[in-house]
């Protein structure tokens, strides 16, 4: 006979009584995030006095119950007795990590996070594992197995930590939201816990109070992010014209708008759930082509009409520092599987000031301030070569370090 790879069984009884994350109701994100499992659960079940939301590409059974949590989940794991159960709290959030983690492994285990009435629990139970049936909730199944040592305990130390498209460590994180206050202190937490661990100082330090109520705003509207990366899409390309007719100050208004958005439409793909392929394509293909356009719109708008006036000549040679840099930089992805900026506190640091479009355009926008927008284009170039010359220097220091601690292994 076959079972299921994997089971979910979520507990819906406590779904109504929390507040929702960024406009997102509990039960719905725990949903969206199973959505994203591989391999796919086999079979998803919603034990509680209400049907699910329906997640389109997802399908989920109702079973309508209520009464202790020990009782119905101890009878769904009895309904299969050779499959494992990933058993949910629908009043919970849970860390999409975790979630994957916890499906992943062998062996009945739980992890329990928060603190006081935040905590909540997540369980793992092989078929052969006993369910203490005369529990209330799912965080009292976890505590009555853990006590008992029926199941293992899963630690921040047990779940991978280092999140690559953030260049970061970030502890996994599981709570429940039981009233207003916690609701808006848990969404400052994961609003800052989206945030990249070393990134230029624009985004770290002066786009957030504009960058938090948009977030807020869109979430509330549920916009899809791709619609903002379109938008973002549209400007940077906008920018192009206005640089290059000379209208800097028009340009730059397009340009730090997109900038903006750029940092609202991940946040917003994170923080509910709705990442996807073309989104990330979009993103990150916008990121890669935009700047070089930028730069040599720069030099146009600044007189470098042909290729042998030296304006043109520095924006040409702008471009190629560019391009060069993010070569180099897609080394120590390849050897390390992580970037640079992640390596080390140095070049974490260094990540704030380091020539890049943010900062490129702070200092053009500095230099025409004072007047002085040929000499800051000439500076960004400057600082563009010299950023090459660090990450090739870094690059080639620790890979060669690594190599060499493979040899004497």
């Amino acid at each position: 006979m076959n079972f299921p790879v994997l089971r979910i069984w979520i507990d819906g009884t406590t779904a109504g009584t929390v507040q929702p994350l960024f406009g997102l109701p509990p039960l719905e994100r725990h949903l969206r995030a199973l959505r994203r499992l591989r391999p796919a659960p086999d079979e998803i079940v919603v034990s509680g006095p209400a049907p699910p939301p329906e997640i389109e590409g997802l399908e989920v059974r109702w079973e309508q119950g209520t009464g202790l949590a020990g009782v119905r989940l101890a009878a769904f794991v009895r309904s299969a007795p050779a499959a494992p159960v990933l058993a949910l709290d629908g009043g919970s959030a849970v860390d999409p990590r975790l979630l994957a983690y916890l499906a992943g492994r062998s062996g009945s285990a739980a992890a329990i996070g928060g603190e006081g009435k935040e905590r909540a629990a997540a369980i793992r139970l092989e078929a052969s594992t006993e369910v203490p049936e005369d529990c209330a909730s799912l965080l009292d199944v976890a505590e009555t197995l853990l006590r008992e040592g029926r199941v293992s305990e899963v630690t921040a130390k047990d779940v991978p930590s280092f999140v690559a498209n953030l260049r970061r460590d970030l502890p996994f994180w599981l709570f429940t939201v039981p009233d207003e206050a916690t609701r808006k202190r848990r969404e400052r937490f994961l609003f800052w816990s989206n945030y990249k661990g070393s990134t230029d100082f624009l985004t770290r330090w002066v786009y957030p109070p504009l960058v938090w109520p948009l977030v807020r705003l869109a979430c509330r509207w549920r916009l899809h992010p791709n619609w903002v990366t379109f938008a973002s899409v549209i400007l940077a390309f906008a920018a192009v014209p206005f640089f290059a007719a000379g209208w800097f100050w028009t340009g730059l208004l397009a340009a730090y708008t997109m900038s903006v958005l750029d940092s609202v439409d991940g946040k917003i793909a994170r923080l509910t759930l709705t990442d996807s392929a073309l989104g990330n394509v979009l993103d990150h293909g916008l990121d890669i082509v935009h700047p070089p356009l930028w730069y040599l719109a720069w030099a146009w708008g600044l007189g470098g009409r042909s290729l042998d006036d030296p304006v043109m000549q520095a924006g040409m040679l702008l471009v190629g520092f560019y391009v060069a840099d993010r070569l180099v930089l897609a080394v120590p992805k390849a050897v390390f599987k992580r970037g640079l900026h992640s390596l080390s506190p140095l070049d974490a640091r260094l990540r704030t000031i380091i020539a890049r479009r943010n900062v490129n355009m702070a200092i053009f926008t500095v230099g025409l301030v004072f007047g002085m927008a040929l000499e800051a284009f000439y500076a960004i170039v400057a600082w563009q070569g010299a950023t090459l010359a660090w990450h090739a220097f870094r690059t080639a220091w620790l890979t060669s370090s690594r190599i060499g601690l493979r040899h004497a292994a």
